[in-house]
């Protein structure tokens, strides 16, 4: 076997940041420039293929499976080979560094990976390419000075062309020493095989309703012309979308609110019979004119490639540790919910296709509200297919209760499923058939929601409150007595919180391997890199990582456990703390991820193609004489081999666009 390291420069008229990679690639002006090579760990060869062509034996070393392929990022390189040669190429030989370093923890860029991982000046990127990228790859506005072209070419500045040629050398020179680096801590073949099945459903991509989204996108700009227009008559601003201005404005008449974000101005209209009726309709105003709906819109048309489809929605191992699936473009795990449904949510996309916002307005009230909702509606299946959607029921409790051996929880969703209400009867000590619609035990079933939805990681009271416990009719000062009730519930899972942190801290201290709830921790560490990793074998056998663990001192004045990664506030690489309750998140979202791995295969190769999914929800586009619902959710509910004892379930629907059931 031969390892062939890859890294290539492009141009395409598209903003790959805006656009995405595959709409990038399928610009009919894509062209690759540059070709940077290693084979075998030689050094880096560079060709110009904007003056030769790459020679044979390397064209069918592309093909040939005794040349294992390597790039960072390399759904970019085997993509974008794929249309330079017009023939794709075998995704199996393809090897992620980027994904070897999202595994071990460690960031999703080059240049940030080869800072996290100490990498000596000479190995690490150059600074020089994001000019360089700019110059070569993207479209010039036409000049005097530049003769009125519209792209750069190497003849236009044979020096900077020099210096991009070493960019692109050195970009080879620092993705494989990530790569030796990393390989004592090798990447498993099951998420290897994961990551080809990612490339495939993400190539696949989902269709767009155009003629929704353009509708949606004539409603919204008629309705925020209106509302502009009528603010500017109302405060007298020059551009009341201007933050600094309407802030002002309001301050000064009488509206003591410290920001414009979204939640202040909500409840700032909570109590708009304070203010004077021009001030409330102004606050009415300023919360229509700062929704988004129509940003996500645009979204749609500026990632639609020719074909009508989107491509590269997600991003394989992009939520770092736990290894799930992170959002990209559209964002389809964080779209506004439907709460429309059935004949009213048909009318109103009925009438948002048709371009007739005052429609839309005498119907539902709220146009940017309505148009909301519909943006998850303007994924569609292909012409003559439906979509299934099918997803995990309460995933996380049962992974949470499994993992920690609580029985009663397990028996509830291997019984009748109602999680809420059972974990209220536990808490208060309510007889079940006594919380059901009717009866003033009803009230409990509340508070076993929020305490089973906020409470399963160690939370307190701050974190009912981030699940909406006082919004949902629950007071401050009863929150203290629902952590209590629910932790003497839940004993196992409360000992499983205390077990995951001393095993881990046993393991950082000792360097020995240590059990516990069927994971296995321990201490890894090459010395020659100057790596050292606290690792949590998962029952998949999909490890965990947390780069160079230490000890500091908590709150409280004891031990805590702390280690390196990306700060998801800060996007910088610097100290985390952790406790028992946050690792213990990490495990079970990890497990919950590797369930639906599981069956994303399953349901690929039963012959039902995905074209999406979020969390533990999948939509799957077949033709209509296969939307079999029963069929899938049978596939999700069966056994997992490693996850003996776990009662997994699922529902969902068959429809014609994407929705929230």
């Amino acid at each position: 076997m031969h390892n062939l390291s890859i890294d290539l420069e492009t141009f395409s008229s598209e903003p790959i940041a805006k656009t995405g990679l595959y709409k990038y690639v399928q610009s009919r002006d894509f062209q690759v420039l540059l070709f940077a090579y290693s084979l075998d760990n030689a050094p880096v060869q560079v060709l110009d293929l904007t003056r030769e062509e790459l020679p044979e034996w390397l064209k069918a070393a592309l093909y040939d499976p005794a040349y294992i392929k390597h790039a960072f990022n390399a759904a970019f390189e085997w993509y974008a080979l794929g249309k330079h040669f017009g023939r794709e190429l075998p995704l199996e030989q393809w090897r992620c560094t980027m994904l070897h370093s999202l595994y071990c923890g460690y960031p999703a860029s080059l240049d940030a990976a080869g800072k996290a991982l100490g990498l000596p000046h000479g190995v690490q990127k150059l600074t020089t390419g994001k000019a360089l990228i700019k110059y070569f790859c993207t479209p010039c506005a036409k000049t005097i000075t530049n003769g009125g072209r519209t792209r750069n070419l190497p003849e236009h500045d044979p020096a900077k062309w020099e210096l991009f040629v070493e960019y692109n050398r050195q970009d080879v020179v620092t993705e494989m020493e990530i790569e030796r680096r990393l390989s004592r801590f090798p990447v498993p073949e099951q998420v290897q095989r994961e990551w080809e099945y990612d490339m495939r459903i993400s190539a696949r991509g989902v269709a767009a309703d155009r003629e929704l989204v353009d509708g949606a996108l004539y409603c919204g700009t008629a309705i925020e012309e209106a509302a502009k227009q009528e603010a500017i008559e109302l405060t007298g601003l020059e551009n009341p979308k201007s933050r600094e201005q309407m802030l002002t404005w309001l301050q000064g008449h009488g509206v003591a609110i410290p920001d414009l974000r979204s939640a202040t101005v909500e409840d700032a209209l909570e109590h708009k019979d304070e203010f004077e009726p021009d001030v409330a309709r102004v606050l009415e105003l300023r919360q229509l004119l700062s929704k988004a709906s129509i940003k996500k819109y645009s979204t749609v048309v500026t990632t639609m490639c020719e074909d009508g489809r989107i491509r590269g929605l997600l991003q394989f191992y992009g939520a770092n540790r736990t290894g799930r699936w992170a959002g990209r473009l559209v964002q389809v795990q964080n779209l506004p919910r439907t709460y429309l449904h059935g004949a009213m949510l048909d009318t109103a996309r009925d009438l948002t296709r048709r371009k007739l916002p005052e429609g839309l307005k005498l119907l539902y009230g709220s146009v940017p509200g309505t148009l909301s909702q519909l943006v998850r509606t303007a994924l569609v299946p292909r012409p003559g297919c439906k979509f299934v959607d099918a997803d995990f029921s309460a995933i996380e409790a049962r992974v949470v209760a499994w993992l920690a051996g609580e029985e009663w929880v397990l028996q509830v969703f291997r019984t009748h499923g109602k999680i809420y209400e059972a974990t209220a009867s536990q808490m208060f000590g309510v007889p079940l058939d006594r919380i059901v619609k009717g009866n003033p035990e009803y009230a409990l079933r509340q508070k076993g929601k929020v305490a089973t939805l906020a409470l399963g990681y160690q939370g307190g009271s701050s974190a009912l409150i981030a699940m909406g416990a006082l919004k949902n009719g629950l007071t401050e000062e009863e929150l203290p007595d629902i952590v209590s009730r629910w932790r003497q519930a839940n004993r196992a899972i409360v000992r499983c919180w205390k077990a995951v942190e001393q095993a881990a801290i046993q393991a950082v201290e000792t360097g020995r391997s240590c059990a516990t709830h069927g994971l296995v921790f321990a201490r890894e560490a090459d010395i020659d890199s100057g790596l050292d990793f606290l690792t949590i074998r998962l029952p998949s056998g999909r490890k965990l990582y947390y780069a160079q663990p230490h000890f500091g001192v908590n709150q409280w004045g004891g031990k805590q456990l702390r280690y390196y990664g990306m700060n998801q506030m800060t996007k910088k690489w610097s100290v985390i703390e952790t406790y028992g309750g946050h690792m213990t998140e990490n495990i079970v979202q990890a497990i919950a991820r590797d369930c639906l791995a599981v069956n994303i295969e399953r349901l690929e190769n039963a012959g039902f193609p995905i074209v999406f999914h979020i969390h533990d929800e999948v939509v799957i586009e077949v033709p209509e004489d296969r939307a079999d619902l029963d069929e899938v959710t049978r596939i999700m509910g069966q056994p997992i081999e490693w996850a003996p004892g776990l009662p997994l379930a699922a529902d969902g629907w068959v429809g014609d666009y994407f929705t929230k059931d």
